[in-house]
């Protein structure tokens, strides 16, 4: 089954990583950030394309693909405009990329197409023009909010999924994980080196911690394993602990539990007092290594060029921040072998 794709806002090949794994080639990763060259075309078989989507033509694409391959168009657009942290900003032009996508959809035609959003997106407008011009054009479309948990990813994270297909009706796969089975932080990061707060492990580059202040460390230690700040004494909590927009937000300087899923990874998981990033145990924020496997990441992938001066920590971070886990884009890409291998089925047993 020779299904091609090009994954449009490739990052740093998360999307394109788990489609490999499925079993899809993947022939080119799009991206405007020069940061992902390193790790996308280290880790991947694609080639990676530093060009905006907005400029690029159906016929860039195209050329892409093989005459008699089956052809995929994938793509996860930068959420931040759909997120329901950022709906007091102003639109910015990010909210004009899934029209960019839809524009190299309607000039390729592709076979298949993957989309993955927050949940968020579905609230708007450019979602639903998305979604119907789509069906007009004569794909079969699902969508629907996945929680990762249920597919193998130890993150309680949520996205919007979409699959669509012109060969007939598509879904994803079933879950593959009950309650009982989800993946923890335990199963994923527990095997790895012990570190200390701005430490590093002269084996990996990205397995380091963050630095903590004083009353910082006093802090974590004073947190326990899925606890809030409200275990501390009174001179170690926060002014904004007191006032009424503070109180709510009790993940802010927690640990992680060892046997539940970790929460969302965001782009500031390595920093202790940007949500429940404290690891279980040790007295620090986990390392980026560590948000990277919560990601699905495999352990070998490489995010730094060896070459470079400078350790790039925010960068790196937010590249494996707005990933896509990479275990959810394998499961996307069998789910696109299972549609076609059952429409081979139908076929098959048609011409009996």
């Amino acid at each position: 089954m020779n299904i091609e794709a090009i994954d449009l806002f490739c990052g740093v090949g998360g999307l394109t990583h788990g489609l490999e794994k499925s079993g899809i080639k993947v022939l080119a990763g799009y991206d405007i950030d020069p940061a992902c060259r390193y790790p996308y075309q280290t880790n991947n078989s694609a080639c990676f394309v530093e060009k905006s989507i907005v400029e690029t033509e159906p016929e860039d694409l195209i050329r892409y693909y093989s005459s008699d391959a089956l052809r995929m168009l994938a793509g996860c657009a930068p959420c931040q405009p759909f997120s329901k942290y950022t709906q007091h900003l102003p639109k910015d032009e990010r909210w004009s990329l899934l029209y960019s996508f839809l524009r190299l959809i309607e000039g390729v035609q592709p076979d298949l197409i993957t989309m993955e959003n927050v949940p968020e997106i579905k609230r708007h407008k450019v979602y639903k023009d998305f979604e119907d011009s789509l069906v007009k054009q004569g794909y079969f479309v699902w969508s629907q909010v996945v929680f990762c948990p249920e597919y193998g990813i130890a993150q309680n994270r949520k996205r919007l999924v979409l699959l669509a297909s012109k060969f007939g009706q598509i879904a994803l796969i079933q879950p593959t994980h009950d309650k009982s089975k989800y993946l923890t932080v335990r199963d994923v990061i527990s095997k790895l080196p012990p570190i200390s707060a701005g430490q590093k492990n002269p084996h990996d580059p990205i397995h380091v911690a963050n630095k903590l202040t004083e009353i910082n460390l006093k802090r974590i230690r004073s947190s326990k394993s899925g606890g809030t700040w409200r275990d501390w004494s009174e001179d170690l909590k926060l002014t904004c602990h007191g006032r009424s927009t503070g109180k709510g937000y009790v993940s802010v300087y927690g640990r992680m539990k060892w046997d539940e899923p970790s929460p969302t990874i965001t782009t500031q998981a390595y920093n202790y007092g940007s949500g429940r990033f404290g690891h279980p145990e040790q007295d620090r924020a986990i390392t980026l290594r560590e948000a990277a496997l919560l990601q699905s990441f495999p352990e070998t992938y490489q995010f730094i060029d060896p070459k470079e001066k400078y350790f790039r920590r925010i960068e790196i971070s937010r590249l494996i921040g707005n990933a896509v886990p990479v275990k959810l884009a394998e499961v996307i890409g069998q789910s696109m072998i299972t549609h076609l291998a059952s429409l081979s089925s139908l076929v098959d047993s048609d011409n009996q």
